[in-house]
């Protein structure tokens, strides 16, 4: 139950976090955050073993720098299929 409630706490800040740095009008509520954050937890651990060369295979969550990288890789995709997606 504590990792649960971990994942959320700590998803919630990377996905506030990484609107925070991407500045820009983002109309997405707090769950959306929250799946932003926890995604780019989970890219950023694929990113960090590619990095590192460790890990042990599968998916992982990261540190808390390459969840980072990883929520704002996430989001800089959802814009770029936002504004595709609005222009035509």
């Amino acid at each position: 139950m504590f990792a649960l409630i971990s994942w959320i706490v700590f998803g919630l800040i990377l996905g506030a976090l990484a609107r925070l740095v991407l500045t820009g009008s983002d109309p997405m509520g707090w769950p959306a955050t929250l799946l932003l954050g926890v995604a780019g937890s989970i890219l950023g651990g694929f990113i960090a073993s590619l990095v590192t060369g460790s890990g042990s295979g599968g998916f992982q969550p990261a540190g808390f720098f390459f969840s980072l990288i990883g929520a704002i890789l996430l989001l800089l995709v959802v814009r770029k299929f936002r504004t595709t997606s609005t222009a035509g």
